[in-house]
């Protein structure tokens, strides 16, 4: 008689990694005498926000884009760091370099998260769960750095089972969390009907609102309700989106080296500015940033957006498709500076910004007929590019960009959590 083999139960394999407090942790090995006192990351000035906080800042209720003036009151005795995202830029690639060497399929959410398929992993390295838990081992070997890790069968689960595993942060100290949390094929629905609604992706406070009128309150109950009924209070794509996470059906792969849909740059100044001119000189510097960034990732875009906030918070986008797709940093600044010339700046800009997209291959970019007797811009900033490459960003800038105050050359993250117009370095509470 022959017995058939037993088949094999179903692993979970998708992973998703998030880096602990990944900014102030990265902070921290450059500062280990900050260790245990609660340390904020982000924009130090009035009108930064905070980029990353310490479980022993988060205690104090401080948390991610809240304001830096709002984090001080909340905990006076914190000590705020300025942001250097170059820096955490270059920890991010070594360790999603680690990832990569267990998984080509790695897809980076943002410097401090990716997901990870490592079905096709587990004859090499194991499975789901203990590929989990060397990746953990060989973050903190090589970085000195720590991860949370959830495995699960399908991506927003495992996202779900990070968070889980995360530490946890108290006026008493910092509690250790899982560190990994797996979520097992068949036990999915056990994990999910528990969490509250706002738990899945897509339940921002308009959704919420809508849910808790049906008395929705935890997945459970929304998996409970009829499809129509949900597709009647939220609408057919976000309806169906929805129905279907809560029953835990996620069909999305993990995508590894997906292309960007816009490169762009924005900064919230340090005052308002109320005059045309300067604003042209920043719109300058972002257009010569973006122009750059496209070129490095050999890429052009077709339509130019100019982002406006004005001191009252009130924000505008106007946009201009240009005939064909283009990487130069006069096309650039030029299509943002006619949608700048439409704007009354009178009222105080307090945010700037400038964004390329309809991005495509830019090798396939084509020389137009009114480029062709023009001045060689592609040459000249082919060159621009070289001498940059070899002697650092301010070696080669557009005249605009040089003063009595040196060099101001926009360069990626610059501002991004706001200006730091106090000192440099750590600021402390007055004693």
């Amino acid at each position: 008689m022959t017995v058939a083999p037993r088949a094999e139960a179903p692993e979970p394999s998708i992973l998703h990694v998030d880096m602990d407090a990944f900014f102030v942790s990265v902070e921290l090995l450059r500062r280990p005498e900050l260790r245990g006192h609660p340390v904020v990351v982000g924009g130090t000035g009035d009108r930064g926000v905070v980029a990353a906080a310490s479980y022993e800042a988060r205690a104090y209720g401080i948390h991610s884009a809240m304001p830096s003036t709002r984090a001080r009151r909340q905990c006076p005795h914190a000590v705020f760091l300025p942001g250097d995202h170059a820096h955490y830029g270059e920890v991010s690639a070594r360790v999603m370099e680690i990832f990569r060497s267990y998984t080509p399929l790695v897809e980076p959410i943002s410097l401090d998260e990716a997901f990870l398929d490592v079905r096709a992993a587990r004859r090499l390295h194991g499975s789901g769960v203990e590929i989990a838990h060397e990746l953990r081992q060989q973050v903190a070997d090589h970085e000195g750095l720590t991860c949370s890790v959830g495995v699960a069968p399908v991506k927003f689960l495992a996202k779900l089972a990070s968070e889980a595993a995360k530490p946890h942060a108290s006026l008493e100290g910092t509690r250790a969390g899982h560190g990994v949390v797996v979520i097992e094929v068949g036990h999915e629905l056990a994990f999910l009907h528990p969490l509250p609604v706002q738990a899945l992706w897509g339940v921002g406070p308009a959704t919420l609102t809508r849910l808790e009128r049906l008395g929705v309150r935890t997945v459970g109950d929304l998996a409970e309700m009829p499809l129509d009924t949900v597709i009647g209070t939220l609408g057919a794509a976000s309806g169906r989106h929805l129905h279907a996470l809560a029953h835990g059906i996620d069909p999305r792969a993990v995508v590894p080296d997906q292309a960007p849909k816009s490169i762009g740059h924005e900064e919230t100044f340090a005052r308002d500015h109320h005059h045309a001119a300067d604003l042209q000189r920043e719109l300058l510097r972002m257009a010569d940033a973006v122009a750059s960034r496209l070129r490095r990732h050999h890429l052009a875009g077709r339509t130019v957006t100019l982002k406006v906030r004005f001191g009252d918070f009130r924000t505008i986008t106007r946009s201009s498709t240009l005939p064909g797709p283009v990487d130069s940093s006069n096309t650039i600044g030029r299509a943002a500076r006619t949608l700048l010339d439409g704007v009354d700046p009178a009222p105080g800009v307090r945010l700037l910004g400038v964004s390329v997209s309809q991005l495509v291959d830019g090798g396939t970019r084509q020389l137009r007929l009114d480029e062709a007797d023009g001045p060689d811009w592609d040459g000249a900033e082919q060159a621009v590019d070289a001498i940059r490459a070899r002697f650092g960003a301010s070696a080669v800038v557009p005249a605009a960009l040089a003063g009595p105050d040196g060099i101001r050359v926009k360069r990626r993250g610059d501002q991004q959590w706001g200006p730091d117009d106090r000192a440099s370095g750590p600021t402390r509470p007055a004693d």
